[in-house]
């Protein structure tokens, strides 16, 4: 398989946009409630620093065999940013696979925007030679379990660093 490449995603109420380093600014006002990071660790990150990691994701992977896709959410009808969605597809000898998170500022989340946007890059991903989804969501995160269920995958019994192995077996 080629090196996957963002695309933009549409969905009802949704444009997935293919990150640009431009987006840092917005995205680091999107982002900067702590309480994003209550179940990953972390603190909020400056538009500076998410403008130094944007630059390194939208270089992509030095890994042929692995593609980083991102995307920022917008929300059509507020013409604003509002989250962010992301999939790293690795190739090896069993196929494709692809990783998925997902993380929606404090302000837009309750409506529904996490889970219209994980539905929308699953179905993108499953247009691709795609053998699994894999999304890991921390045990006690309801919320990102319900977006995950919205999106088709399931849990499993793995675990991996105390979060959950949650999957869609594509093909």
């Amino acid at each position: 398989m080629s090196q996957f490449e963002p695309e933009e995603i549409r969905t009802d109420r949704l444009d997935l946009l293919p990150l640009r380093v431009e987006h840092a600014e917005e995205m680091a006002v999107v982002l900067a409630d702590p309480g994003l990071h209550a179940f990953i660790g972390g603190a909020p990150d400056s538009a500076e620093v998410l403008r130094a990691r944007y630059e390194r994701w939208v270089a992509g992977s030095p890994d042929p065999g692995e593609s980083w896709c991102n995307w920022v959410i917008r929300l059509r009808d507020d013409d604003c940013l509002v989250g962010t969605v992301q999939a790293t597809v690795t190739t090896d000898e069993r196929g494709a696979a692809a990783e998925i998170a997902w993380v929606v500022g404090t302000a837009w989340q309750r409506r529904g925007i996490a889970a219209e946007a994980a539905r929308g890059l699953v179905a993108r991903i499953r247009e691709l030679p795609v053998r699994t989804v894999v999304a890991h969501i921390h045990p006690e995160h309801a919320a990102s379990a319900a977006v995950a269920i919205a999106a088709g995958l399931v849990p499993t019994d793995k675990w991996e660093d105390g979060e959950v192995r949650w999957e869609l077996v594509v093909g």
